[in-house]
């Protein structure tokens, strides 16, 4: 069964750590989307991500990182990553795997509309 490309790229984003928190991009949300809609005729991708804060001291490094760890997969010719601030970055992004490994609460909608955390309680 062959990876599709959107995979492949999913399993690179899931090596590559932010410099600020010990994630990888993917997990953290940074990642909003991957477009290869012209991949197929021309090796071309597209990927749309941010950065937790606009203040991030490696960002351009950082986005160029992504980029070429990207274009190391076989087939991909070129990718280009643009960089966005809107929808602004907030730890809800996150994955709950991300969540819990860094610890946090949490805070989601339990199966009789309550929700988890918050209080620290179950009920």
């Amino acid at each position: 069964m062959d990876i599709t490309i959107e995979k492949r790229i999913e399993h690179v984003c899931k090596t590559i750590y932010d410099p600020e928190i010990p994630q990888n991009i993917w997990d953290l949300g940074l990642v909003y989307s991957i477009n290869t809609e012209e991949f197929n005729s021309s090796g071309y991708v597209e990927i749309v991500m941010t950065l937790t804060t606009p203040s991030c001291p490696v960002g351009p490094e950082f986005l160029n990182n992504v980029k070429t760890r990207v274009e190391e997969i076989e087939e991909i010719k070129k990718c280009k990553v643009d960089l966005v601030w809107d929808p602004p970055w907030d730890q809800s992004m996150m994955s709950e795997e991300a969540q819990t490994m860094l610890g946090m609460e949490l805070n989601r909608p339990m199966l009789d509309g309550t929700r988890a955390g918050g209080n620290g309680g179950w009920e």
